[in-house]
């Protein structure tokens, strides 16, 4: 019985196109994943599930869009990071298919409860933290469940050598390993010898860790090439990178993530795409993907056609040759096609984010072949001091669960504060193909298809909005029967 492909899927966290030494206008170095990008297949219209970590992921892992899952933020200490529980991932997928599963390094969809843990979400190996961001030196982590403590190693290459020892241990299995890495979220910490080049090249510091944390990141893809070369297996592995959001451009609020004397400001080039992470805007949601597989797919190739974050667990199925678990309906479609250069032109895709209960006219968008509908990101504060200080209880528990995680052993009981949110802003419209920089408004001249696109973004909106809310609070579904 001949051996059926391996997949390798890598995830950066928080790195935008303009990180690649490729693609960036300055002193950044990736030199592996530049090469791969010429070596593979180059998505250039490739879009995160969503604009942050969490719900970014959840789509990824189960090819449907954050909200049916419950996966609505970051915010692992309220569970909204959670997949729910009868949610069938893509390591459910493989593994039910022969296949030998793992899961390296972050995993922020569902903290504090072990229902929710990668190993009980389909992958027999985990190694790594289940919250959103760990220290690089002081860390401590979760192996299939057992705690683990910094040992002198930077956390990236802990992780790879992870990864490698993993491809090592499965070579003769057919295998999925997803590695998930931290970088270059923050906090912002890599070692000394590493950034200071970027320094000497007149790059502030905070750019400067950012750069370095990179570059070390794009060493451990490196050693995870090798290894497949060494080993023999890279005709038959299917080899990707991506990135689960654009890049973070201010990190004010969080000063325990920042070095001190360290600017909170990241803004660095990112080929001129409109906004960063949170934003649906370009810069927020069009993140990188290359696909190397040389068994199977032509090499040196640019694929144009849009590909969403949903895409990829039915694409890998059917690469693979597996079928996928009968449970909830998916919202990706098999862009398998697309990868082999044949013309399949994706269905309209959507996205929307704010923080604690979903607002479907604030920061959400819509984007159907070439055009694309936004309706921005509004400003929203407390209303009341003890709204304020709800947000400084959440940051109190967030910083706990990194470094203390078995002092936190209970979600946030506190209600979600009061919000004064302002009215809503102008609707727009872009022609992405011709004006992927979003700076021409065309929501005036095109009413018709205005005002059709925001009749299907609200539609969808109420569609995923109404699976949501049968999600109970023990992570399981309200099954509600017709009359």
């Amino acid at each position: 019985m001949q051996k059926r492909p391996n997949v390798i899927l890598i995830v950066a966290d928080d790195m935008g196109y303009g990180d690649f030494g490729l693609f960036n206008d300055g002193p950044a170095r990736t030199p592996c994943l530049d090469e791969l990008a010429t070596q593979g297949v180059c998505l250039s219209q490739h879009y995160a599930g969503s604009p942050v970590c969490s719900p970014s992921r959840a789509a990824l892992l189960t090819g449907r869009y954050p909200h049916r899952t419950g996966a609505l933020t970051p915010m692992e200490v309220r569970g909204m990071d959670r997949i729910a529980l009868d949610e069938v991932t893509i390591g459910d997928v493989f593994k039910q298919s022969g296949y030998a599963t793992g899961l390296i390094g972050k995993w922020h969809n569902g903290a504090l409860d072990k229902r929710y843990h990668p190993n009980a979400r389909g992958f027999d190996e985990f190694f790594g933290f289940c919250g959103g961001w760990m220290d690089y030196f002081d860390w401590c982590v979760d192996r299939n469940g057992r705690r683990e403590t910094a040992d002198g190693r930077y956390l990236t290459d802990v992780f790879t050598d992870e990864a490698v020892g993993f491809v090592t241990r499965h070579r003769h299995d057919s295998f999925l390993l997803s590695v998930m890495y931290n970088a270059p979220h923050t906090p912002l910490q890599a070692p000394d010898d590493v950034i200071q080049p970027y320094i000497d090249a007149g790059l502030n510091t905070g750019v400067a860790i950012t750069y370095a944390m990179n570059e070390i990141m794009d060493r451990g893809i490196a050693r995870i090439v090798e290894t497949l070369d060494a080993l023999g297996l890279a005709e038959d592995t299917i080899l990707m990178f991506t990135s689960d959001n654009g890049p973070a451009f201010s990190l004010a609020g969080r000063p325990d993530q920042v070095p001190e004397g360290v600017s909170t400001d990241l803004r660095r080039y990112n080929c001129g795409f409109n906004g960063a992470k949170g934003s649906v805007y370009e810069g927020g949601i069009r993140v990188p993907m290359i696909i190397r597989w040389p068994g199977g797919l032509e090499r040196c190739r640019q694929v144009e056609e849009m590909v969403h974050g949903v895409d990829w667990l039915p694409t890998l199925a059917a690469l693979c040759g597996i079928k996928c678990l009968v449970g909830r309906s998916l919202d990706g479609r098999n862009a398998s096609k697309v990868l082999h250069g044949e013309s399949n032109a994706s269905p309209a895709r959507f996205w929307q984010l704010n923080q604690f209960e979903p607002v479907g006219w604030i920061n959400a968008a819509m984007r159907e072949g070439a055009w694309k509908l936004v309706r921005p990101r509004v400003a929203q504060r407390s209303k009341t001091e003890v709204d304020e200080r709800f947000m400084e209880r959440y940051i109190e528990l967030d910083i706990k669960y990194k470094y203390h995680p078995d002092e936190v052993t209970e979600l946030m009981s506190e209600p979600a504060p009061n919000l004064i949110t302002s009215p809503p802003g102008e609707i727009e419209l872009y022609h992405i193909e011709n004006d992927p920089l979003e700076k021409i408004n065309l929501a005036i001249s095109e009413p018709e298809r205005t005002g059709r696109m925001l009749g299907e973004l609200q539609a969808w909106f109420e569609d995923v909005e109404a699976e949501r809310q049968r999600i109970q609070p023990d992570g399981s579904i309200l099954e509600i029967v017709d009359d």
